[in-house]
């Protein structure tokens, strides 16, 4: 039994949409630690793993899969990072250096810092049980 191509299809946009939405949870998931402390334990990985790739220029393994995907699906895939596919063009100026790069990450790092920080103030100000 063979599979569909349109199945790989949807498989390459389902990527896309794990690929966006674990770009949000890196940049704004700590505030989720602000209702519930046990996403601190997934949040602070994922987080981790987005600036390495940020700051070191590595290219996610999500977007080899998708292209995977794309070529089973008989789709032209694309070349460069999930970032320069979607979000770029959306978000970023065009001619994104690596300088720019490294500024976001910088950008992401003190964002994370910034919610952490205001995080580990609230749960401070809590007033303790017993």
């Amino acid at each position: 039994m063979s599979i569909a191509p349109e199945v790989y299809g949807n498989l390459a946009t389902l990527v896309v949409l794990a690929h966006f939405t674990f770009i949000v949870f890196v940049m704004f998931g700590g505030l989720l630690v602000l209702r519930w402390r046990w996403v601190l334990w997934l949040q602070l990985p994922c987080f981790l793993w987005g600036g390495y790739v940020e700051l070191s220029g590595s290219i996610c393994p999500l977007t080899p899969l998708e292209n995977r995907l794309r070529r089973a699906a008989g789709v032209a895939e694309y070349a460069g990072g999930f970032i320069e596919r979607y979000i770029l063009p959306i978000v970023y100026p065009p001619g994104l250096t690596r300088a720019v790069q490294l500024t976001l990450a910088v950008g992401l790092v003190a964002l994370n810092l910034g919610i952490y920080a205001w995080v580990l103030g609230r749960w401070r100000r809590e007033p303790r049980p017993g």
